[in-house]
């Protein structure tokens, strides 16, 4: 009747309560690779701002710098950006409220854009703006496709991605630039 080879190549389905574990794939394993870098590196970029570390210039200096692109009072907008880049920078490292870390990321490099660098035209060779668009669309991007499976945020609705989580990182990031810049 039912030989061991013939049980051994069909596998039988599982029963309908059993849940299904899909495995972890390589896009999975990209976009962890995607968010521990860039999210690191904003989170190294705004501990430079806040405490000096990493070679950065520290609060002060960052204040001074602030306020002479008219940024008033300097220290206040040295806290706003540094604190955006470290806590949007790890949030977005790990997957943990990923569109909200992407939004403060978003914030974070359109300031940069109109202040600074969207002058200087697109290079950063000449100054431009090629870093802080990059860094926006790769955050803007990966809360659109969601975090992946290697994401604290995962387990949650927002943790899969879609038009509403890009929507509200980037509206929300545009919100917190525009406010910045018209204070």
């Amino acid at each position: 009747m039912n030989s061991i080879p013939q049980r051994l190549r069909a596998s039988p389905d599982p029963p309908a309560d059993t849940p299904v574990r899909r495995a972890v794939s390589a896009g999975d394993w990209g976009l962890l690779l995607i968010r521990l870098t860039f999210g690191l590196l904003m989170a190294g970029h705004g501990a430079q701002k806040l405490f000096g570390i990493f070679g950065g210039d520290g609060l002060t200096t960052t204040a001074n710098n602030l306020a002479a692109l008219d940024y008033r009072p300097g220290k206040v907008y040295a806290v706003i950006g540094g604190v955006s880049e470290l806590l949007g920078g790890l949030g977005f490292a790990v997957g943990l409220f990923t569109p909200l870390a992407a939004s403060a990321l978003i914030g974070v490099m359109i300031s940069a854009m109109a202040t600074v660098t969207a002058a200087h035209g697109v290079w950063v060779t000449d100054g431009g703006l090629e870093y802080n668009l990059s860094i926006a669309v790769v955050a803007l991007g990966v809360a659109a496709t969601g975090p992946g499976k290697l994401a604290l945020d995962h387990p949650f609705r927002w943790g899969r991605g879609g038009w509403p989580e890009a929507v509200l990182a980037l509206l929300l990031g545009g919100i917190g630039a525009a406010v910045v810049l018209l204070l």
